[in-house]
């Protein structure tokens, strides 16, 4: 480890070769495994696996009983519900070692997936997304898009802040929390230069 400017609960495990942000906290039963990168401010809750040579950004929050396995990265501000569950493989098979056949899946800035869901590998959360509980995504995520069910389908559309955003006829939305306006065009948001 390269920094000791964090917090890790005695029973908590790290591996060799992690380098861990300052002000990150780390918690009960927690296993950090070999390699990992793992930013600033970080809070990674009770029973939590980190498999190796996953990346963390900056200001993650990782509820209780949450496995991140290989092939996982998680951008700056993401936060990751109780008991959610990763894939890597999209076909395994305890007979067959797929172990070099890991998927990559991109959880972007600022994206929420909510507890009990399931994000299946070889996807790509968008910016600021937000996966409703016990969703199952099997296919990447817009930005700014509310997806729930499963499999996990577009309902609408969410601010920063996390609040369902309501279009006028002009396309333009508030975030009643941040007064921040959002512009609906062409299947996509993005937010008005504030």
């Amino acid at each position: 480890m390269s920094n000791t400017d964090f917090y890790a609960h005695e029973s908590a495990i790290i591996d060799p070769g992690c380098v861990i942000g300052a002000g990150t906290k780390i918690w009960h039963f927690t296993h950090i495994m070999p390699d990992c990168i793992i930013g600033e401010r970080c809070n990674i809750g009770q029973n939590v696996v980190v498999s190796p040579g996953v990346t963390l950004g900056n200001n993650v929050k990782i509820q209780n009983n949450v496995s991140i396995y290989s092939g996982v990265i998680c951008e700056d501000d993401v936060f990751l519900g109780p008991s959610m569950v990763f894939t890597n493989v999209i076909n395994p098979r305890s007979g067959v070692n797929r172990r070099g056949q890991y998927e990559t899946t991109l959880v972007k800035k600022g994206a929420s997936i909510g507890a009990n869901a399931t994000i299946v590998c070889g996807t790509t959360l968008g910016e600021y997304c937000f996966i409703g509980a016990g969703a199952v995504v099997t296919k990447s995520v817009a930005p700014y898009a509310l997806v729930v069910g499963n499999p996990a389908r577009q309902t609408g559309w969410m601010s920063e802040y996390g609040h369902k955003l309501l279009f006028d006829s002009n396309g333009i939305a508030t975030c009643p929390e941040s007064q921040v306006q959002y512009k609906l065009e062409m299947g996509s948001v993005k937010k008005i230069a504030e």
